[in-house]
């Protein structure tokens, strides 16, 4: 018997897939539990425009990020820190501190995607990578100076 699957099933498949499985199973297991439904033509088709849909979808979010990956790429950012005499910051400059010195420039980016190399921890210029999904990352400049 043909079902698609409403839910995921250890063993039979992922939301959406188009299984074949034996009538006892699809009967007395996944459609009592309402985790599959049976396979119509109409049902099939629902499926595929979908999956279209998401494939769309996904390649629309993902131009958007590669441009804005190529707009963050090379920009610099100031993030102004207390510091001493000798250029010790008093604390270190964190992702959140570079990502609000990015949304005044304009650009919107989560602090979790940003990563340094080092722990800023004194007063000069480093670089920041931005991994905004896999295979897009974006590199920056950060600028820190006494305030």
């Amino acid at each position: 018997m043909k079902v698609i699957l409403k839910a995921d099933v250890k063993g039979s498949g992922k939301k959406g897939d188009l299984i074949d499985v034996s009538d006892g199973y699809a009967k007395n297991f996944l459609l009592k539990k309402g985790l599959a439904e049976v396979a119509t033509s109409s049902g099939i088709n629902a499926v595929q425009q979908k999956r279209t849909a998401d494939a769309y979808h996904k390649a629309e979010n993902i131009k958007s990020l590669k441009e804005l990956a190529a707009q963050i790429n090379g920009k610099e950012v100031t993030v102004p820190i207390r510091a001493g005499e000798n250029g010790k910051t008093f604390g270190s400059v964190t992702t959140a501190q570079i990502a609000s010195a990015l949304s005044e420039l304009g650009f919107d980016v989560d602090k979790k995607r940003i990563t340094t190399k080092v722990a800023i921890k004194n007063v000069g210029d480093y670089e920041a990578d931005i991994r905004l999904m896999e295979g897009v990352s974006a590199t920056v400049k950060v600028k820190v100076i006494p305030a």
